[in-house]
């Protein structure tokens, strides 16, 4: 595979994973998704979550969040993949209606690193943060 059609296919499958997040999908979400992957979050727990066990766990609250009218648009991709490896950098709009009204520059921060294995890219590490506003 080409490293141009390698970085389709990661588009491809970050795009599919914020689908599957924007309809509540938790099959989609975990779907190309390591089983020792490592997330560090914007909540706790501040030393991550380890295992796909674990960060499975992680989404109800944020479906629920999603369902209640909020929004999790993606508005920029960038994709970097080598051989067996890869990066990925994404900003999204994430946020209520009312907090994106109040901040609509306001961006959620994700770096996702990749690793290519049996030939299938699979999410080994997800990064997700905000920046910091005293407020």
């Amino acid at each position: 595979m080409t490293r141009t059609s390698d970085e389709e296919q990661i588009r491809a499958l970050i795009t599919h994973w914020v689908t599957a997040i924007q309809r509540g999908d938790l099959a989609g979400v975990l779907d190309h998704h390591a089983e020792d992957i490592v997330m560090f979050d914007v909540p706790p727990p501040e030393r991550g979550v380890r295992g796909l066990g674990r960060y499975s766990a992680t989404w109800s609250g944020f479906f629920e969040w999603i369902a209640s009218g909020a929004v999790f648009d993606m508005v920029e991709l960038e994709v970097r993949a080598g051989k067996d490896t890869a990066y990925a950098f994404a900003l999204l709009r994430c946020g209520t209606p009312e907090d994106l009204a109040g901040s609509p520059e306001q961006r959620l921060r994700i770096t996702l690193g990749l690793v290519k294995h049996a030939g299938e890219w699979l999410v080994q590490h997800e990064h997700h943060s905000f920046t910091y506003t005293a407020g």
